[in-house]
């Protein structure tokens, strides 16, 4: 009776054991090569998942500072807009105020007199001869019987001066 080791040798060398082992061993290699694959690629899970968390950290902080910024110019520009147009309204009240018109108005026609002064030679003489006789009728009408005359008729008052003015040049 052949012994067991005989019969595992016997058993060993015949081409189905063969076939068997080479089969085992192909797995085995297979096996181990899957295995580390898989726990290499959990390293690499993990990597990555650790590496999404620090960027996801990081574009979330971004966005705060980056909110944050925005909020704080949308406020100076809103209280830009608020104080522009305060300055608006101060500015039109100012403009509005008595006496800025009339001002506003001697003032151009000041800086205009002044132009023709340079530029028309004739307008002179006939300019201070013009605002010396304005000057006497404002002095007249200042005190006495124009003054009322044009308080109580202001068209009477007018009409008064310019025939008193024509009955002196006549005279």
């Amino acid at each position: 009776m052949p012994t067991l080791m005989e019969t595992l040798k016997e058993f060993l060398f015949t081409p189905f054991a063969g076939g068997l082992l080479l089969g085992l061993l192909i797995t085995f290699f297979t096996w181990k090569s899957g295995f580390s694959a898989r726990r290499n690629m959990k390293r690499e899970v993990a990597r990555v998942t650790e590496e999404s968390k620090e960027l996801q950290q990081h574009l979330n902080t971004q966005l705060k500072v980056n909110a944050e910024g925005n909020e704080s110019i949308q406020k100076k520009l809103e209280d830009l807009r608020a104080q522009n147009e305060t300055l608006r309204v101060n500015l039109s009240t100012v403009q509005q105020k008595p006496g800025r018109a009339e001002l506003r108005q001697l003032t151009i026609i000041e800086n205009a007199i002044g132009l023709m002064r340079e530029q028309a030679p004739g307008f002179a003489p006939a300019w201070e001869k013009a605002h010396r006789q304005a000057e006497v009728d404002y002095e007249e009408g200042e005190g006495g019987l124009k003054k009322l005359v044009r308080k109580v008729l202001p068209s009477l008052g007018h009409t008064a001066s310019t025939s008193e003015d024509e009955k002196v040049k006549e005279a």
